[in-house]
């Protein structure tokens, strides 16, 4: 974050950043998040998702879908992305069905 920027553009920019994204999906599912949690982050959050913001969308898809292990710096936000997904999603899985 600059040092001149506000909380409130912080969080605009983020939101357009997610949903600013190479694939579809991803413009899905981190809309979606930020929608759910950019407001009530705090600014070391915000740091961690911005610069979640900066990795490669196949990269973020296969992290969040569970096809590939995040690396360690991500895994807690990948896994809060992936469970907010699942919520939206009515908890449905990538089998497609509940549970």
């Amino acid at each position: 974050m600059s040092s001149g920027e506000a909380r409130e553009a912080r969080i605009k920019r983020l939101r357009m950043r997610s949903m600013r994204r190479g694939i579809k999906e991803m413009d899905l599912i981190l809309v979606a998040y930020a929608e759910a949690r950019l407001v009530a982050m705090d600014a070391p959050a915000l740091d961690r998702y911005d610069a979640l913001l900066s990795e490669n969308d196949q990269d973020l898809y296969q992290w969040v879908s569970g096809q590939m292990t995040p690396p360690p710096a991500h895994a807690a936000l990948i896994a809060d992305i992936r469970d907010v997904a699942l919520s939206a999603a009515g908890g449905v899985g990538q089998t497609g069905r509940v549970g």
